[in-house]
């Protein structure tokens, strides 16, 4: 499986990531604080002297450890938890660079958008962004409710049909970032994963300026097979006559690090896997087998899709 889906939920990476890991650090101390009590009062119940028993089982205990320390308690949490996640509220620079991240099944659609709001680039199951800049994340779904989680850059947030949440994210410093559906959405929902790249200011622009102006490759023998197997009915690659929608967006599929949304790495030989049988690496997954093209049609569709770049 691609490296970028383990997660490591404590190693904050960004502004936003860093206050839900220390609020999930204090709900963890109290939860053991808590245990503790528990187990210490069940030792006295069971083990304890008749005059301790009776302490115990008393109104003032009952007052004291069932009403007035879990108000206390929980009031003081939810205070701090909200002065402390405020910044997950709070309003992103206008000049942020806004992403729309549309939850399917099972995969993530990605347009980057512009400073109208409309869509100037368009990917699929990856998001590259500027280390050390907040990005803001417009998410949708277009079938059921999804759950976007990025554990290392900011919290979850679901993707509900019909409505679109908004998500801050930022990465402090370049990085490769797993994320992860976090809501059951049927099917192969455990195989939906996300890959964020966080780069350098400077190469993140280059990046994008090259993806602007690059080329699509639209020779060969991979490109008629492309169109005569059908593929272009629900893939698009721009700069050419596929403008599939149904799929994901292929126009840069070549420089992905993953296939699958987020669960195989990029290579020739998981290319010809995933078109020859993606339902024996991501079972009930909708992209139909091919199991009757041959060993050097294969070759030659993972070529020509390599070579999208």
């Amino acid at each position: 499986m691609f490296d970028a889906s383990i997660i490591p939920v404590f190693d904050p990476a960004g502004p936003y990531a860093g206050s839900i890991t220390t609020l999930s650090w204090i709900l963890l101390a109290m939860a053991a604080g808590v245990l503790a009590v528990v187990l210490a009062a069940l030792y006295v119940a069971l083990f304890g002297s008749g005059r301790l028993k009776q302490k115990l089982g008393g109104t003032k205990a009952v007052w004291i450890g069932g009403i007035a320390f879990p108000v206390i308690v929980l009031t003081l949490l939810l205070v701090y938890g909200l002065s402390l996640t405020r910044n997950l509220t709070a309003p992103v620079p206008t000049e942020a660079m806004r992403v729309r991240i549309t939850g399917e099944m099972w995969w993530w659609r990605v347009a980057y958008l512009d400073g109208q709001g409309q869509p100037y680039m368009l990917d699929a199951n990856e998001l590259h962004i500027p280390a050390g800049r907040p990005v803001v994340l417009e998410l949708e779904s277009s079938d059921v409710i999804h759950s976007f989680w990025v554990p290392r850059l900011s919290g979850k947030l679901d993707m509900v049909p019909g409505r679109r949440n908004i998500l801050p994210i930022q990465a402090d410093t370049p990085g490769v970032f797993g994320g992860q559906c976090a809501e059951y959405c049927g099917g192969p929902h455990a195989l939906m994963g996300f890959v964020v790249i966080a780069h350098e200011p400077a190469a993140f622009d280059a990046l994008m300026a090259q993806r602007r102006s690059v080329r699509a490759q639209v020779g060969g023998p991979g490109a008629a097979l492309f169109r005569s197997t059908g593929c272009a009915a629900c893939h698009r690659i721009g700069g050419t006559d596929a403008n599939g929608i149904a799929g994901p967006d292929l126009t840069h599929v070549g420089s992905r690090r993953s296939l699958g949304a987020g669960i195989l790495p990029n290579n020739r030989g998981t290319m010809m896997g995933w078109i020859g049988d993606s339902q024996s690496i991501k079972p009930g997954n909708r992209m139909p087998p091919y199991k009757a093209l041959s060993a050097g049609e294969l070759q030659a569709l993972a070529d020509y899709l390599g070579a999208q770049k």
